[in-house]
Parts: structure tokens; C-alpha cells; sequence
């Protein structure tokens, strides 16, 4: 009796594996509604050159960010959104501050935070590579909002040297800027 139910366990697993693994359109159903357009953000590093992109697709629970990027130093780095859709290198400042427009603290672990474009830190693996997908409530791509990254200016992705501490002002000792999009 007992072995029975250990192979019926098994057979449920499998399934379930299977249907979600091999016939992703049935798994769809799961997941979270797209409700904006897909915007593909080309990444360049501090030498202008190519290094890789980032994804941003809208549902109910915010803006998806999808980083593909590489070249980077391996460890912890930060990653925000930045108030101006201008990446001029080497030190991408043409982006001009963190987005902030509700005048909130730096820091998601800030009681009068987080800037709107606060977001996790990431990790680049031994050769520098980041492949990850973050979510940001606080934001939006619909134009004519308050926090639309998609303003009259547009906004930028930014990628910095180092993690971000997440509660000091105004940048979380993130270091330099190191990686850029645009975002219009």
C-alpha cells in the first residue's frame, strides 16, 4: 500500500512536469497577463559598445524587467531607473538622478522609500553575465502617468559597479554607472 502511493506520487510529479516543461502554451494560463507592449532595451557599457539588453513587459503586479547583459565584473551589482532616456558614456550622468517622482526616500529598506526606481540587486555569474527578471510595482510604461518611465523624456536603465546597500542617500554607495538603456 505504501509503495503504491510513492509510485502514484511520482506519476503526479511527472505529469506535472511534463505539462508544464514540454507544452508551455497549457502553462500559460498560470501566469501573470501582459497588459502593455514588450520594449527591448539594447545595454551598452561605458566604452558605448553593446552588451546586451533588457525586456520590459507590463502586468498587474508592475513592470518586468528581463536583463540579458554581459561584460560585467562578477558579484553584486544595482540596477535602477534613472529619470532621463539619455545614455551618453563613459559615465552615463546624461540620465540624470534615480526616478523619483513621488519625492521618496533612496532605499527599499527605507520607511520613507523607495524611489519609484529602486529596484533588487542582481548577481553576474563567474564571466560576468546576468540573466535575471526583476519586478517593479512602482512604475509603469503607460504614458500620461505619473510614473511613467515612458514620459516626455523618457527614462533610462541603469546598471552600477557595485550592489546597492539599499537604505543609504541618495545612491546606496552603488559606485560608478556602468551600464546603460534607453527607455522611451
Amino acid at each position: 500500500m505504501k509503495n503504491g502511493l510513492y509510485v502514484f506520487c511520482g506519476i503526479v510529479i511527472a505529469v506535472f512536469v511534463f505539462i508544464r516543461y514540454d507544452f508551455p502554451f497549457l502553462a500559460q494560463a498560470s501566469e501573470h497577463k501582459q497588459t502593455s507592449p514588450k520594449l527591448v532595451i539594447p545595454l551598452k557599457n561605458s566604452n558605448g559598445q553593446q552588451a546586451g539588453q533588457a525586456v520590459l513587459t507590463e502586468n498587474e503586479k508592475g513592470v518586468n524587467v528581463h536583463i540579458n547583459a554581459f561584460g560585467l565584473k562578477p558579484g553584486i551589482h544595482a540596477v535602477h531607473f534613472h529619470e532621463k532616456g539619455v545614455c551618453e558614456p563613459p559615465g552615463f550622468t546624461s540620465s540624470g538622478s534615480r526616478f523619483n517622482p513621488f519625492n521618496k526616500e533612496h532605499g527599499l529598506e527605507k520607511p520613507n522609500g523607495p524611489h519609484a526606481g529602486d529596484m533588487r540587486n542582481i548577481f553576474a555569474d563567474t564571466s560576468g553575465t546576468v540573466k535575471t527578471t526583476i519586478v517593479n510595482p512602482r512604475v509603469t510604461l503607460k504614458k500620461g502617468e505619473k510614473n511613467s518611465l515612458r514620459d516626455a523624456d523618457g527614462s533610462a536603465l541603469i546598471i552600477d559597479e557595485n550592489g546597492d546597500d539599499l537604505k543609504s542617500n541618495p545612491v546606496g554607495k552603488s559606485g560608478n554607472r556602468v551600464m546603460c538603456g534607453v527607455i522611451k
